[in-house]
């Protein structure tokens, strides 16, 4: 009801819009110039007077070259955000009304907009964690059976670490979870002094400031040492 209050119409939508990708004033997305006017245009509705583009906030976002109307992006994105584990493409098709294929278009772009680098480091304290997808093996087509075992095999490692003071996360595909890419991806996101906890892979060995918890004797908690569910 809040959002539905929010965002009465389009226009309250596209001025939300603006705020976010401009908080300190409109900018030309080509030449980064804040010299721009307000223009007839029926699609683009400002220029730039240095460059002469015409130009909307969908530029350089992950609505560029969408016709989408600004609405179903702020809801495709909210229920994206606020769902336990995402959501489908299935049911946002039927939640906002657009085609199966056009839901699956908004959630890639979302998604992709996660995988912009952290700018910054945590704090902390923090949980570092890794695990693997791809599915079972039992669900895949014959043809697309790996037949390598059971676990890991033929799956993408991600590795994730959560500031427990935030909850922000910031996560990452890595090729493999050997000591330096996990320690590494650790001294990247973690600021100085900062507390990490993790569970007891031979991997995080090695770090400072550094508590564990033993996930191999069915240890997940051990005073604050705990990792992300």
């Amino acid at each position: 009801m809040q959002l539905a209050e929010m965002f009465p119409d389009e226009e309250s939508a596209r001025k939300w819009m603006e705020k976010v990708v401009w908080p300190n004033g409109r900018v030309c997305p080509r030449c980064k110039g804040q010299d721009t006017y307000e223009a007839t245009h029926k699609k683009l509705p400002y220029r730039c007077r240095p460059c002469k583009r015409f130009f909307s906030v969908r530029k350089g976002t992950l609505m560029e070259n969408s016709k989408l109307p600004f609405r179903k992006w702020v809801y495709a994105m909210y229920l994206e955000l606020t769902s336990l584990k995402g959501i489908s493409s299935m049911k946002l098709h039927r939640d906002i009304g657009v085609r199966q294929p056009t839901a699956w278009f908004m959630l890639q772009r979302i998604r992709a907009a996660f995988g912009t680098e952290c700018p910054f480091r945590f704090s902390g304290p923090v949980e570092v964690d890794e695990s693997y997808f791809g599915g079972l093996e039992k669900n895949k087509h014959a043809h697309k059976k790996a037949n390598l075992g059971r676990g890991a095999v033929d799956k993408t490692a991600v590795v994730g670490m959560k500031n427990r003071e935030s909850n922000n996360v910031v996560a990452r595909v890595v090729a493999n979870t050997d000591k330096a890419t996990l320690q590494g991806f650790v001294l990247e996101h973690a600021g100085h002094g900062t507390k990490v906890y993790t569970d007891d892979a031979r991997a995080y060995k090695g770090l400072r400031n550094h508590e564990s918890v033993k996930h191999s004797v069915s240890e997940y908690v051990n005073g604050q040492a705990h990792t992300m569910a």
